[in-house]
């Protein structure tokens, strides 16, 4: 799990993919560990605590789902939320994530 804001601009610097629901960036660590960590951020752009708490669940539950399977070993990956996402189905947001991972691992 990401919680310093120096992994996070570091992660800024990596591979972006922009979705309608979200932004996904990844960025390869290459410090020898296999781990994923994975981070997480709603600005108050996107509505009230509510709204964004609400989003970020979302955006961990498609982590815990897809990350495991397709998610780049030994890198950083941050969601941002866009202010779609929460309207958008979980289904959609699924379909977004996988092909956010594919173009990031080409």
């Amino acid at each position: 799990m990401l919680t310093r804001r120096r992994d996070f601009l570091a992660a800024n610097a990596g591979r972006r993919a922009p979705m309608p629901g979200f932004v996904l960036l990844v960025r390869p660590r290459e410090d020898g560990d296999a781990t994923i960590r994975v981070g997480y951020t709603v600005t108050k752009k996107i509505g009230n605590a509510v709204v964004r708490n609400r989003m970020k669940r979302r955006l961990r539950a498609l982590a815990r789902e897809l990350l495991p399977a397709q998610g780049v070993a030994g890198a950083d990956h941050v969601l941002i939320g866009r202010m779609g996402g929460i309207e958008r189905d979980y289904d959609s947001l699924r379909a977004e994530l996988g092909k956010a991972l594919r173009k990031v691992t080409r």
